[in-house]
């Protein structure tokens, strides 16, 4: 019976895996690159590298903001300043213009950054999305609406649990296997990598699992909100997340009061923690407000202190943030264990390499079913017969997957060096590029998908990879070899340009390893069938 147990753990193991890994390897690939989302924007606007270099304290940042927005947005309906931190050091201010009357929704977004030190506007960036639109897709996925992508990512995560899950249930030697690696034993070299890279990081494994849902339960499972606020959602979310008075403009003018004393009260107030954005709504009216938000800490959870004070008085009218109940300091926590914000640059980038070793699980778990079943075709393909159709497709769609979805990120960022600058619709042209490179890669793969495509498309995305420094060199004033011969220009450009070299060495050296005169076939041949103590630590089933 308790081997019966494990067989159908085993089953549901393979399954709950395979359906959805495809998915799985986009989402824990753009989340993994996301740990390294502001230094990804950084390198993808080059013209915002030399204000990296200058760093400032807050309150000149604030006060160099406020002298450009009194200029250029006097009748603005609400002004937004975004400071300065460790790992963004330019200075973004953001205003909403006035609705005209009888016209309904908000007025158009504009923004400008400035030098935090000098407050002079910096060169316009290009148009790009950046990292944020690697973020958004591992849990909005593209080109439909959010709430249906939030949802199939939301299927899936729960489908990556139940199989986390029934592969511990599966293993019985699930650390001592963790040891164990034999080379060159076709399914067995691919089972002993599934387990290491799956065991070496399980509990990360399972907490971005598991924290991923938190971030989307009101979405998932919105029974207990609706039945306690009858439905009324908007109700729920100023209880659970107080946004301050949301006044309405009175039509008087009167002036805004000085910010210099509002922001030393929220240092005082929050213990000497720093100030991440400021707010003003309806600037110049005598019901304007002003909103200061606490910049992130480094703490686990992710709720945010905010203060929120008279815009003419500078009285304080409410504080959001210093004592929230344990129901929501606890989604707090999980939502930042799941983004890592507080995480210092040596722990994040541990967290960035667990997450490559969750894109590794995945891949593996892919070719292992794919490997094992091939070899279940052994005998047809001896006498010239040809596999299933069910095999084809999932060996096309882990080409497509694995390799061809490095292929589309280094599209996208060869598309924000190469693309002319004025371009319109440029942040969406370089996304078009990611897709349409995604596209071609998972096509091709469909047509021939064998080791021979394996190698092309590895080789193709090292390539483009390895040459990623090299275009950056001559695109830009402030790439890797300024930064490292003078001391010049901001690291995280540096470090983007060291990895992504890396990384196409890495799969130059894949696609090398794959050469038809060292492997003699496209699959490893086919092996004896293991002995029972062989398998003990994964039953047949897998």
């Amino acid at each position: 019976m308790k081997e019966g147990f494990r067989q159908s753990m085993a089953w549901l193991h393979t399954w709950s895996g395979l359906l959805v890994c495809w998915v799985l390897f986009l989402v824990f690939s753009a989340g993994t690159a996301s740990y390294f989302r502001e230094e990804i924007s950084l390198w993808m606007k080059p013209e915002l590298h030399a204000a990296a270099a200058t760093p400032v304290a807050a309150s000149q940042a604030v006060h160099n903001a406020m002298l450009m927005l009194e200029k250029e947005a006097p009748g603005a309906a609400r002004w937004f300043i975004n400071l300065p931190d460790e790992r963004n050091q330019t200075l973004e201010v953001l205003w909403i213009g006035q609705v005209a009357k009888g016209e309904k929704g908000r007025g158009k977004i504009e923004r400008a950054q400035l030098n935090p030190a000098t407050g002079e506007r910096l060169p316009e960036a290009r148009e790009t999305r950046g990292g944020d639109f690697i973020y958004r897709l591992h849990y909005d996925l593209h080109y439909m609406p959010a709430l249906w992508g939030r949802w199939i990512i939301g299927f899936c995560a729960m489908f990556m649990l139940v199989a986390i899950v029934s592969g511990i249930i599966t293993h019985k030697r699930i650390f001592k296997d963790f040891f164990t690696f034999r080379p060159k034993k076709g399914q067995r070299s691919w089972l002993d990598a599934h387990n290491a890279v799956a065991v070496l990081a399980l509990p990360y494994h399972l907490m971005i699992t598991y924290t991923g849902l938190v971030t989307l339960m009101f979405m998932l499972m919105p029974f207990g909100t609706q039945a306690a606020y009858k439905g009324d959602a908007k109700a729920f979310i100023a209880e659970a997340f107080p946004q301050g008075e949301n006044r309405k403009a009175a039509g008087r003018p009167a002036p805004l009061t000085t910010l210099a004393p509002l922001l030393a009260q929220a240092e005082k107030h929050w213990d000497g923690g720093e100030i991440g954005r400021v707010t003003i709504n309806h600037p110049g009216d005598a019901n304007a407000t002003i909103q200061i938000r606490r910049q992130q800490e480094k703490k686990l959870s992710h709720v945010r202190q905010t203060m929120q004070f008279d815009g003419v008085s500078g009285t304080l009218m409410s504080t959001a943030g210093d004592e929230v109940s344990a129901a929501i300091e606890s989604r707090g926590v999980l939502f930042g264990l799941h983004v890592a914000n507080f995480a210092n640059p040596l722990l994040r980038t541990l967290f960035f390499l667990c997450g490559l070793a969750g894109c590794a699980m995945v891949a593996t778990g892919a070719l292992l079913w794919a490997v094992k079943k091939r070899q279940a075709y052994a005998k047809v393909l001896a006498k010239g017969g040809r596999i299933g159709f069910g095999l084809r497709l999932v060996d096309g769609l882990n080409i497509g997957a694995i390799a061809g979805l490095p292929i589309a990120f280094t599209s996208y960022f060869w598309a924000n060096r190469l693309l002319p600058t004025g371009l319109s619709g440029r942040a969406d042209a370089e996304i078009s590029c990611f897709f349409i490179a995604w596209g071609l890669a998972a096509v091709l793969a469909q047509i021939r998908p064998d080791r021979r495509m394996w190698q092309w498309q590895l080789r193709i995305g090292g390539v483009l990879f390895a040459l990623l420094p090299l275009l950056n060199c001559f695109t830009t004033d402030t790439h890797l070899g300024v930064t490292l011969l003078q001391g010049k220009g901001p690291f995280a450009v540096a470090g983007f340009d060291l990895f992504v070299l890396g990384l196409g060495l890495l799969m130059i050296h894949a696609a090398k390893w794959l050469r038809p005169d060292k492997r003699k076939s496209a699959e490893p041949a086919v092996e004896k069938k293991p002995k029972a103590g062989d398998r003990a630590a994964y039953p047949e089933a897998t």
